[in-house]
């Protein structure tokens, strides 16, 4: 399936952008590479390739989750320019309209 500089036009529509018709060509050549990328991987033969989700075997790559001493309430409130007892009192984000 072929991409063509009506598609890219459609689809900038529905997404609201204003494309120049040098950036039309440019993506309509850069879909089209891509495509034929995906042709060329679907010609591969895989029988008998067991499906994975990484290129390299992986080990564990996270830490251990150990149990260690955590800051008190009033060592990770000290800097705060306001709190309401243990919690930082910060600007309201939601804004009601009466």
């Amino acid at each position: 399936m072929k991409i063509t500089s009506e598609t890219v036009e459609y689809v900038a529509h529905l997404a609201r952008l204003e494309l120049a018709r040098e950036e039309i060509d440019l993506y309509t050549n850069q879909l089209n590479s891509i495509l034929d990328y995906m042709d060329a991987l679907n010609r591969l033969d895989t029988q008998g390739i067991e499906p994975t989700s990484h290129p390299m075997p992986l080990n564990c790559v996270m830490r251990d989750d150990d149990i260690r001493e955590s800051f008190t309430v009033e060592a990770s409130t000290q800097n705060a320019p306001e709190r309401i007892g243990s919690f930082f009192k910060v600007p309201p984000i939601i804004e009601v309209e009466e």
